[in-house]
C-alpha cells in the first residue's frame, strides 16, 4: 500500500512516520518549492503531543530544541494576578509540555522522516484528485501527477484537498484575532523560568515566557477586523498594549514584529473522508492557538490513523474507525480553543465580567484532573 501526503508541516512527515511504522509506504507532496523551516513563530507542544512523538520515536531531538513550559499563570491588564493552571501534565518519564519555533519543531520532524527513507517532493500544489476506486491519482498544478492506494491531506486549514473533496464543506472561521510573536535577548519583563505569563490586557492578549537563558519569548492576540491591516503593525501593537501594567509595550518596541498572521479555525466538517481520501490534522479540525493544541492534535490523528489502517480489512473500515475515535476529541478541543479566542477578542464591557469570573473560573480548573480529557490521552499504536 502507498499513501499520498499532501502537505509537509508538522502533520505530513508525522503521518508519513506513523504509516511506515505499519509498514505503509508514503511519498509527500508540498505545495511551496522549498521547506518551512522560516516560517512562523513559535508554538506549545503539549505533553500529551509529547506523548504522541514518543510513540513514534521521535521526541528526543524536538525536547533539544525546545523550552520547558509547565505552567501558566493569568494576569488582568491592571497587574491582579488572576490565577494559575497547568500547562499539560507531566509524563510517566517526568517529561512535561514544552515550547519550541515552529520552524525547528519543523525542521525536526522532516529531518527524522528523510532519515527514514520517506520522500518529499516541493513545488507539488494540489490541484485536484481522481479517485478510481482501486487507486487514486493527484494532480498538481505543475502537469505532474501520482498515483497510490490512498490520499492523505495534511495542507492544513485552508486545504485544497478538502475544498475538492467537498465543495460545499464550511469556510474556516477568523477568530477576530491577528498573531504576532517574537523573541527578545535580555528581556525586560520579570517571569520565572517553566512559566507562561498569560495577560488579558485592556485592549489586547499578551503572553510570554522567560527561558534560563535569559531569552523572552513573547506572542500577542489583536482584535481586529480582518483585513484591517496598518501599514506597519509595531505602533498599532504598542497602543495596544501601553496601558497595560507591564512591560509588554516595551518589549514590542525592541521587537522585530514577524508576520501578522490572523488566526483560523474550523467548524465542524461534515465530511471527513470519501473513497480513497481523508483529511486529518488542521485539514479536518483546525484549532485556534488558545489551546495549545493544534500540533499535538495533528501528531495523534498520525499514529491513529496508522493504527487504523493496519487494524482494518480495507481503507473504508480504517477510515471510518479513524474518524469515530478523534471526531469527537477533536471537535471538543476545537470549541475549548474556540471560548478562549473568544475571552480574547471581548469588548469592554466583556472584558469587565470576563475579570470579574476568570479567578473562580481558574480556582475550578487548578486541579490538574479538570483538563485530563485534554492531557491524558494517549495516541497509540
Amino acid at each position: 500500500m502507498k499513501a499520498l501526503i499532501i502537505g509537509c508541516g508538522i502533520s505530513g512527515p508525522a503521518t508519513a512516520m506513523a504509516l511506515r511504522e505499519v509498514g505503509i509506504e508514503a511519498e509527500i507532496f508540498e505545495a511551496y518549492g522549498q521547506g518551512a523551516q522560516d516560517v512562523g513563530s513559535f508554538l506549545n507542544l503539549a505533553s500529551n503531543g509529547l506523548a504522541a512523538l514518543r510513540e513514534l520515536g521521535a521526541h528526543r531531538a524536538v525536547l533539544d530544541s525546545a523550552i520547558p513550559t509547565p505552567r501558566m499563570v493569568m494576569w488582568s491588564g491592571t497587574g491582579k494576578r488572576l490565577g494559575e493552571v497547568a500547562n499539560g501534565l507531566r509524563l510517566d518519564d517526568g517529561t512535561v509540555s514544552h515550547t519550541v519555533l515552529r520552524s525547528d519543531l519543523y525542521r525536526t520532524i522532516r529531518d527524522e522522516a528523510g532519515q527514514r527513507g520517506i520522500k518529499v517532493t516541493y513545488g507539488k500544489r494540489l490541484v485536484s484528485f481522481d479517485d478510481r476506486g482501486h487507486e487514486v491519482t493527484a494532480r498538481f498544478e505543475d502537469g505532474t501527477e501520482a498515483t497510490g492506494d490512498l490520499l492523505i491531506a495534511c495542507d492544513g486549514v485552508h486545504s485544497r484537498t478538502r475544498a475538492v473533496l467537498d465543495p460545499q464543506a464550511p469556510a474556516p472561521r477568523y477568530s477576530g484575532l491577528y498573531n504576532f510573536g517574537g523573541i527578545v535577548k535580555d528581556g525586560e519583563l520579570e517571569g520565572e523560568p517553566g512559566v507562561y505569563n498569560m495577560v488579558f490586557g485592556k485592549r489586547g492578549f499578551f503572553g510570554y515566557t522567560v527561558a534560563e537563558s535569559g531569552e523572552t519569548w513573547w506572542f500577542a492576540n489583536l482584535p481586529r477586523q480582518l483585513g484591517d491591516v496598518p501599514e506597519d503593525w509595531k505602533p498599532a501593537l504598542v497602543r495596544a498594549f501601553e496601558a497595560d501594567a507591564n512591560a509588554s509595550a516595551e518589549l514590542i518596541r525592541r521587537s522585530d514584529i514577524g508576520l501578522a498572521l490572523p488566526i483560523h479555525d474550523l467548524p465542524p466538517m461534515p465530511v471527513w473522508h470519501r473513497g480513497r481520501v481523508l483529511l486529518t490534522g488542521d485539514a479536518a479540525h483546525a484549532t485556534s492557538p488558545s489551546s495549545g493544541q493544534g500540533a499535538s492534535l495533528a501528531i495523534e490523528d498520525a499514529i491513529v490513523l496508522a493504527r487504523c489502517l493496519r487494524d482494518s480489512k480495507d481503507h473504508r473500515e480504517a477510515f471510518e474507525r479513524f474518524e469515530a475515535e478523534r471526531r469527537p476529541r477533536a471537535e471538543r478541543v476545537v470549541a475549548y480553543s474556540r471560548r478562549i479566542s473568544n475571552s480574547k477578542a471581548a469588548g469592554p464591557v466583556a472584558r469587565v465580567f470576563r475579570d470579574l469570573m476568570l479567578p473562580i473560573f481558574l480556582k475550578q480548573s487548578a486541579s490538574q484532573e479538570s483538563l485530563a480529557w485534554m492531557y491524558r490521552y494517549q495516541a497509540s499504536l
